[in-house]
């Protein structure tokens, strides 16, 4: 096992709980976006769940991982949904990166061009 997940979540809800307190405006609004963006409307909390959890894979938040993984379990996700939501996650890590490559060659050509006269 490369990490224990269910301890990072302990760990990191504490922390949490240290913001809370240290900033607590700004917490209260995310908590606040948190509870609007999970509730049932066209999309179900569980495929809300699974969106988020391939999302922070896609970005590589391990804190976000793991509670949006234990989420994901506790809305009944199967291992199945979580696998096709880690292929989504696989695509849109490397989908970015062609695009914003691709104007990154685009800069340089147009650096180049500029400094040639």
């Amino acid at each position: 096992m490369h990490k224990n997940w269910p301890q990072m979540t302990g760990e990191l809800s504490r922390a949490i709980r240290d913001l809370r307190g240290g900033a607590p405006e700004v917490m209260k609004a995310f908590s606040g976006m948190a509870q609007a963006t999970l509730t049932a409307n066209a999309l179900d909390t569980r495929t809300k769940e699974l969106i988020a959890l391939a999302s922070a894979e896609a970005i590589r938040c391990d804190g976000c991982v793991a509670f949006h993984a234990e989420a994901a379990m506790k809305q009944e996700a199967s291992r199945e949904e979580v696998m096709e939501a880690m292929g989504m996650a696989v695509y849109m890590g490397a989908g970015p990166s062609v695009m914003h490559a691709a104007q990154a060659v685009e800069a340089f050509d147009q650096f180049t061009e500029k400094a040639a006269g």
